[in-house]
């Protein structure tokens, strides 16, 4: 066990990236791409930088996945109030390549509920979601 946080917490998201990643390779998709899928159907329409603060995701690396998405058709963009204000939402091509990926992001996720239990499951969620938002709120006043 790592003795840093960030380190155990970066170790835990690679092999976790690694394992989502090998299931989502036949149709396609990486997990960041998943991930900004699933939370533009959940949200509907949001600015990119709106997708940025809900992903905790810098802005160069959301801007180059949502460049590479585009390319693929998975979204639509439409600019916002301002110039520089981006409004992304899932285009139809979006919504099928997320019907796609969904049943195998259930069967990785109900293999790692199995093996963690569901117990472990749970207190693992609602700690990484405890985690995130007091580092995103506090930042560097912790």
């Amino acid at each position: 066990m790592l003795p840093c946080m960030c380190g155990n917490f970066r170790r835990t998201s690679r092999a976790l990236t690694q394992l989502y990643e090998t299931a989502l390779r036949p149709i396609g998709l990486r997990a960041t791409q998943l991930t900004i899928l699933q939370v533009l159907g959940r949200t509907g329409e949001v600015s990119q930088g709106q997708l940025g603060e809900m992903l905790a995701m810098d802005s160069t690396s959301l801007t180059r996945t949502i460049a590479i998405m585009r390319r693929q058709s998975w979204l639509a963009e439409r600019p916002g109030k301002d110039r520089r204000e981006r409004r992304l939402r899932l285009s139809s091509a979006g919504e099928a390549q997320l019907g796609r990926a969904m049943p195998v992001w259930e069967k990785v996720q109900s293999r790692l509920r199995r093996k963690l239990g569901q117990q472990a499951w749970n207190d693992l969620l609602q700690l990484t979601h405890q985690v995130t938002g007091l580092v995103t709120t506090k930042g560097d006043s912790l």
